[in-house]
C-alpha cells in the first residue's frame, strides 16, 4: 500500500533544457499548431536534400534516357500530340527512356508513346511537380515520381537523359529549353542534343534569336548551332542515337560555341 504521507523528494537541481531533451520532448495531446521549425529555412533544407535523395535512388538504374518536353495544354486531337506519341515510342523501341513532367498534354503523350514499348526495363518516367491545383502524375508513367521543387526535378530532367526534345509549349517549356542551351554553353553538360519538334512553331523564335539578340552580339552564331530542329519523329530518334554512338557532330558545335564565350569573356 502507498504511503498516505510520503517523504518529500529533495530538491532537484535546475538543468538546462538540452537540444535532445528538446528533441524528445513528447508532443502535446490534443496536438498544438504546427510548430514552427517544421517551415523554418534549415528544416526546409533538410526535406530538400531529401527529395534529391529520393530522385537519385528511382533514377539512378534507368540506363540511357531522353527527356521530352511540350505544353500540358496540348489536347488528344493536336498532331503535335499524335507526333509527341509517335516520337516517345521509337525512343523506347530503340532502347531510350523517356522521361516527362508526368502531367497532361505533351508530356502525357511522351508518356504515352513509351509505355509498354521496348523489351525490358522501365521506358516511360513522369516528374510531376506539386502546384497550387491538383495534377498529379498521369496514368502512362511506369515510374511516377512527385516533388515539391521545381529546381530539384529540373535536376533529374538534365542528370539522367543524354538529349532534350522539346516540343511546342510555353513558359516552362522554355525555362528547360533556355537552361540546357545555358549548361551547354558553359560546359556542364556535353554531348547533349537539343532538339526542337515542329519547325513551323519554333521559327518565329530562331528568327528572333538571330535577328536581336545575335545581331546586338548577345551570343555567338556557334551558339545558335546547338539547336537542331526536326519535323520526324524518326529523325529525332536518329540524331540523338547517332550522337551518343559517335559523339560527333553535336561534339564539335560545343566546342564551338565554348570558345566563343571564352573569347567573350577575355583572354584567360
Amino acid at each position: 500500500m502507498l504511503d498516505s504521507d510520503p517523504t518529500p523528494l529533495p530538491p532537484q537541481p535546475d538543468f538546462r533544457q538540452t537540444a535532445d531533451a528538446k528533441l524528445l520532448a513528447r508532443p502535446a495531446h490534443p496536438p498544438a499548431a504546427r510548430p514552427d521549425f517544421l517551415d523554418s529555412d534549415p528544416w526546409r533544407m533538410w526535406r530538400i536534400a531529401g527529395e534529391f535523395v529520393a530522385g537519385f535512388d528511382a533514377l539512378a538504374g534507368l540506363g540511357p534516357a531522353v527527356s521530352l518536353f511540350g505544353s500540358a495544354r496540348t489536347k488528344e486531337a493536336d498532331p503535335m500530340y499524335a507526333a509527341a506519341v509517335e516520337t516517345a515510342r521509337l525512343l523506347a523501341e530503340a532502347g531510350l527512356t523517356v522521361i516527362t513532367g508526368g502531367g497532361p498534354g505533351i508530356m502525357e503523350a511522351g508518356n504515352r508513346g513509351a509505355h509498354g514499348s521496348g523489351d525490358n526495363g522501365v521506358r516511360s518516367v513522369g516528374l510531376g511537380i506539386e502546384l497550387p491545383f491538383e495534377q498529379g502524375v498521369n496514368p502512362w508513367a511506369d515510374l511516377p515520381i512527385e516533388f515539391r521543387y521545381f529546381f530539384v526535378r529540373k535536376t533529374m530532367f538534365v542528370k539522367y537523359a543524354q538529349a532534350f526534345v522539346i516540343f511546342p509549349g510555353g513558359f516552362g517549356t522554355m525555362d528547360e529549353l533556355f537552361e540546357a542551351l545555358t549548361l551547354i554553353q558553359t560546359g556542364k553538360i556535353s554531348h547533349f542534343p537539343v532538339i526542337l519538334f515542329g519547325r513551323s512553331y519554333w521559327q518565329g523564335l530562331l528568327d528572333w534569336l538571330r535577328g536581336s539578340m545575335l545581331a546586338a552580339g548577345n551570343i555567338a552564331a556557334p551558339d545558335l548551332d546547338l539547336i537542331l530542329v526536326s519535323d520526324s519523329p524518326a529523325e529525332v530518334r536518329d540524331l540523338i542515337l547517332q550522337e551518343m554512338r559517335e559523339n560527333g557532330l553535336c561534339a564539335q558545335r560545343e566546342a564551338a560555341a565554348r570558345a566563343a564565350m571564352r573569347q567573350a569573356y577575355g583572354p584567360e
